[in-house]
């Protein structure tokens, strides 16, 4: 059996994250996505347990009482948290999982899970990123500019960094790195 990898896709809300990974488990036959918990309110659009699973802050601070995040952290007022179970689960029957998770969260799960391969995604531009959130419909665009200034510090921590200033260039150079972490030599993608 292959050797599975967990793979931390994270940047500023609104570089890209979440359309790269959607793309590419469709077309990957041998990974899935790690979906976190949040407290925060569903979006339009969003369903419980595909985006996230919507919690009240009660049951979300009984799981981190129960330790069962892999991290967890507070972002814009709302809290986040990474379950172990399944990554664990997917990880041992040889699935590469992946994660869309904040900066911080990701800095955690490289403490706690040193093998993870961490990816950041950068907007081309603070102006850029502004444009995006305000196409987007997000109403704290002050706030997660503000987290993009300290998100950027972080950069360095970070495996590898993609500047998502062209969306198909961009992609492709996530599906290099990935093949090249999981050892590919043929380029194709799927395991």
């Amino acid at each position: 059996m292959k050797k599975s990898r967990l793979f931390v896709i994270s940047g500023p809300s609104g570089a890209g994250k979440s359309t790269f990974i959607e793309r590419f488990l469709q077309e990957d036959n041998n990974s899935t996505f790690s979906i976190s918990y949040t407290t925060r309110e569903k979006r339009d659009k969003e369903v419980n347990g595909r985006e996230y699973y919507f919690v009240d802050k009660e049951t979300f601070m009984e799981m981190v009482k129960n330790g069962e995040f892999l991290e967890w952290e507070r972002v814009h007022e709302n809290l986040y948290g990474t379950p172990k179970k399944n990554i664990i689960e997917n990880l041992e029957k040889g699935i590469d999982v992946f994660m869309d998770i904040d900066v911080n969260g990701a800095v955690n799960i490289k403490k706690n899970y040193p093998e993870a391969c961490l990816i950041f995604i950068e907007p081309p531009s603070r102006e850029a990123l502004e444009k995006r959130l305000s196409l987007r419909g997000e109403k704290q665009i002050d706030l997660r500019l503000k987290r993009y200034d300290e998100e950027i510090e972080k950069k360095p921590i970070f495996d590898y960094t993609i500047i998502n200033d062209n969306l198909e260039k961009a992609y492709t150079e996530l599906k290099k790195i990935i093949e090249q972490i999981r050892g590919h030599k043929n380029g194709k993608g799927n395991s």
